[in-house]
Formats: C-alpha cells, sequence, structure tokens
C-alpha cells in the first residue's frame, strides 16, 4: 500500500496583508483535526533558519542585495530539508508563512536580481518541495498604509519604502497570473475567519504520492 503524503500550502503576500492573522485563526481551527498539520514560517523554521532570520531583519544591518538572496536560500535549504520533507514524507500536512514566492518577489523583482536568477539560485533550496496551493493575500496600497501605522516598529524590509513594496506587488500579481492551477488570490481585507475557511477548506484534500 503506498504511502499518504501530507498537503503543503503556503501563504504570501505583502507585509501587512495579514499573514500571521490567518495562520494564527487557522491553527486554532483545524486543531484536533485527524491529519496533523504543521506551521511555519520563512526565513525560519530553524534554529539555523531563524538566526538567519534575526540577521536579514534587522534594521541595523547592511547588505548586498545578493547577499540577503542567499541568506534567505540558505535558510530555506535548512528549513526543507529538516522539517518541510520530513514531514510531509510521513503524512503530516505542512502550512508555511512565506516561501520561495516571497523571494522571487522581494529580492528577484524588488531588489532587481532577476525573477528567474532568483529561482535558479533557490532550486538545489527546495529540493523539488512546491506547494501544492499557494494562497496570495492581496491588500489594498491604502490598507497596507493604515496597517504599518498601526504596527510602529518596523524591521529591515518593510521600512524600504513604496517604490520597492510596488515592485513586489508587481510580481506577485505576475506570479499568480502564470500559475493559477497553484496561486489562489485572496481578498486579505475579508475576515481571518473566512480565509481561514478558504485554506481549511484546501487542506481537507487528502493526496497521495505517485
Amino acid at each position: 500500500m503506498e504511502r499518504s503524503r501530507g498537503v503543503f500550502v503556503t501563504i504570501e503576500g505583502l507585509d501587512f496583508s495579514g499573514k500571521s492573522t490567518l495562520v494564527g485563526v487557522l491553527k486554532g481551527m483545524l486543531e484536533g483535526a485527524e491529519t496533523p498539520t504543521f506551521f511555519t514560517r520563512e526565513p525560519g523554521g530553524t534554529p539555523a533558519a531563524e538566526s538567519i532570520r534575526a540577521l536579514v531583519l534587522d534594521p541595523e544591518v547592511e547588505m548586498e542585495d545578493l547577499t540577503e538572496a542567499y541568506l534567505y536560500a540558505a535558510a530555506r535549504a535548512d528549513h526543507t530539508r529538516r522539517e518541510i520533507l520530513p514531514r510531509l514524507a510521513r503524512g503530516e500536512n505542512v502550512v508555511c508563512e512565506r516561501y520561495l514566492d516571497s523571494s522571487l518577489a522581494y529580492q528577484g523583482e524588488g531588489r532587481g536580481l532577476g525573477i528567474e536568477a532568483v529561482r535558479n539560485l533557490n532550486a538545489k533550496a527546495v529540493e523539488g518541495a512546491m506547494p501544492d496551493r499557494t494562497f496570495y493575500l492581496r491588500l489594498t496600497p491604502e490598507e497596507r498604509e493604515r496597517r504599518a501605522l498601526d504596527r510602529g516598529s518596523l524591521d529591515r524590509l518593510e521600512r524600504v519604502g513604496e517604490e520597492f513594496m510596488e515592485k513586489v506587488e508587481k510580481a506577485f500579481e505576475e506570479l499568480s497570473v502564470c500559475e493559477p492551477e497553484r496561486i489562489e488570490v485572496l481578498d486579505a481585507s475579508l475576515p481571518p475567519e473566512e480565509l481561514a475557511r478558504r485554506v481549511g477548506g484546501f487542506l481537507g484534500v487528502r493526496r497521495y504520492t505517485s
């Protein structure tokens, strides 16, 4: 009998689009579910990757754009091999807040390194572990600015400015058009409970290894 494989879901979007809030609601919704779901984030998810996270998000640290891209890829390589792939193989579902698409958008388009160049840089890091479904939270610039003001303290990437964020948004929109079978666009202004029901519904679909 073939062993069942877990479902891999990623939550994407610009800063302040409500990814963490959505994940928090989803955790409560799936508590006690028959299939266990592992919640994680990028950069992060392992001790090494969390250390890299602290570095790349430190507002006091300056670094070259290519250095930033390699650090994200390094964190992803450790995270994918130590957590994501083993858990999927055991039949667990995995929900990750940010993944490869964020690097394509932020470093590929936002930093101007090129989407395909960043995709190639990450090819070995992801080891073929691509999401079964990516939920992209789309938010208007006006609402994003309001949420940013409410937040107050900002990390290194959150401080880069609106022109940068416009490039990142453009990349996410283009990715969603190029891969509509994988990337589902959600209105980030909807209540988190409604968004969580959409994501939870997909996680109820059982997938099996071929």
